[in-house]
């Protein structure tokens, strides 16, 4: 009988073992940065007039997108697209922050960023800096932004990076996530991050 108990707890604790194997063997979709030495925080202004650091959100998985509010196709898109995210996480989106960063303060006022951010999903957040602060978090997080003049002063685009950064919910960088590859992998990354 000992002999018999012996070989079930093994057993057991193998399979337990199996288990927690399997269930840690599954991969991140997107690009796995876990461990970079940049984008680790940031000083701004969220579009209430609030001041915020990463920090703010720990306990959250934050997404930080970088764009503007006059951008024509790849913010807009990444906007609908992270809206789409929040409703298919479904109750676990309450422990999602999006993050809409401006690399254009002289257009994107506080006013305009609480009018366009929210308009995606009232959860999120616009953050805008002076130009120096919009910089200095600019090359914190290896993001690049460029004024395109157009045919009046003010008709300007900017180009930037595309992509997005993902933080887990103690505030660590993991994963760097590609413009226009749909909801699926962003979701399946997210959950991953929230379990």
């Amino acid at each position: 009988m000992k002999r018999f108990l012996s070989w079930a707890l093994l057993t057991v604790a193998a399979l337990s073992l199996v288990a927690c194997n399997q269930a840690g063997s599954e991969k991140f979709t997107n690009t796995d940065v876990t461990g970079l030495e940049y984008a680790k925080d940031f000083a701004l202004t969220d579009h209430n007039g609030k001041p915020r650091t990463l920090a703010d959100f720990k306990g959250k998985a934050v997404v930080v997108f970088f764009g503007y509010t006059q951008c024509p196709d790849v913010c807009p898109t990444t906007m609908v697209e992270m809206a789409d995210v929040m409703k298919q996480l479904g109750p676990l989106a309450d422990k999602v922050q999006v993050l809409f960063v401006t690399v254009d303060p002289a257009r994107d006022t506080q006013a305009l960023l609480g009018q366009y951010v929210p308009a995606f999903d009232s959860r999120f957040l616009g953050l805008y800096g002076d130009e120096a602060a919009t910089e200095k978090v600019a090359r914190e997080f290896k993001v690049f932004f460029q004024k395109v003049p157009g045919k009046t002063p003010g008709s300007y685009t900017m180009d930037h990076t595309a992509g997005s950064y993902v933080f887990d919910p103690k505030g660590h960088i993991r994963l760097f996530v590609r413009h226009g590859q749909g909801t699926e992998p962003i979701v399946h990354d997210l959950k991953l991050l929230l379990s």
